[in-house]
């Protein structure tokens, strides 16, 4: 790996900075799904495995708390778990729609992957309150 080439264990803190350019050109909401809603998600998911990420953890979860407001994440945190991990089904999806809902969202079909999801959704809310 070059000097210039970043350890994915350290992407955190680019993903941070290009957060802060997010939000100043494309909105809170937007800097919010990109940065929590993506990138810690992503990262908790690789820390399960890998010590080096589950060691920057602390360091992430500060950052993100120093962008955003308590009150911002909160926010971001509840709709979240409202429009991904808690929206009722919709028993009048077309078939078309649900295929399209199942490539965004692959846990849908396979329980575990969904529970597992929903439970890295519970840690990252648990380390980001203030």
């Amino acid at each position: 790996m070059s000097d210039l080439s970043i350890e994915f264990h350290k992407s955190w803190i680019d993903q941070c900075a290009a957060a802060e350019d997010i939000r100043q050109n494309f909105g809170m909401k937007n800097a919010l799904d990109y940065l929590v809603g993506e990138k810690l998600l992503t990262f908790l998911m690789v820390s399960e495995e890998d010590p080096k990420v589950a060691a920057e953890i602390p360091a992430f979860v500060h950052k993100i708390r120093r962008i955003f407001t308590a009150s911002e994440i909160a926010d971001y945190l509840d709709q979240l778990e409202l429009t991904k991990f808690l929206a009722p089904s919709d028993a009048a999806l077309e078939i078309d729609n649900l295929d399209d809902e199942i490539e965004d969202a692959p846990w849908l079909e396979n329980p575990i992957m969904g529970a597992e999801e929903l439970l890295r959704f519970s840690r990252a809310r648990q380390l980001l309150q203030p």
